[in-house]
């Protein structure tokens, strides 16, 4: 004897199907999409360059600089560039992302190590020059030992230290780590 209530009865396809994703959970990953696609349209077109997106997605987020925000051109192009990021995988493109981004606190910090190295350099001169050398041997003793002076120089008149630019330029130029 069966009950009215019997679970068999209630049943829905949905439950013994694994890959089953509700109508909810594909507007979370739409959201989720469109989201994604508002960091990117937030990114220079140098940054958009360095993450090697697809041309498609890469059209869109720059035409979409064209369009005027707070539009209903611009909300239903943004929900193009949520459908179109929902076919793709959204792991390297937050990958992609993030190294980007990050790449500026990086570049920051690097200015900071060359600005030191400089001032080690102008308060040390010919030994911190050695230590330099031989830590980078592709340096040009003669140079830094030139630029070093000059900067000296200019700072000993009080004025604005030209040469203290330019060690700082050749320094950022010849030392890649």
């Amino acid at each position: 004897m069966k009950i009215v209530g019997d679970s068999e009865l209630f049943q829905q396809p949905y439950d013994n199907d694994d890959n089953y994703v509700s109508r909810t959970g594909v507007k979370k990953e739409s959201e989720d999409a469109q989201a994604l696609g508002m960091r990117l349209i937030a990114l220079s077109k140098t940054q958009l360059d360095k993450m090697g997106l697809d041309e498609f997605l890469y059209d869109a987020i720059l035409k979409t600089k064209l369009i005027k925000q707070k539009t209903e051109a611009y909300r239903r192009h943004m929900q193009y560039i949520g459908k179109l990021m929902r076919g793709f995988e959204h792991e390297p493109i937050e990958a992609a992302l993030d190294k980007v981004l990050n790449k500026n606190n990086n570049e920051a910090a690097q200015i900071q190590i060359f600005e030191k190295m400089r001032e080690r350099l102008l308060a040390n001169g010919d030994d911190e020059v050695q230590v330099l050398l031989d830590l980078h041997p592709q340096l040009d003793r003669q140079k830094m030992r030139q630029l070093i002076r000059q900067t000296n120089k200019e700072l000993a008149k009080g004025t604005e230290s030209k040469s203290s630019k330019e060690l700082f330029k050749y320094l950022r130029a010849e030392i890649k780590d």
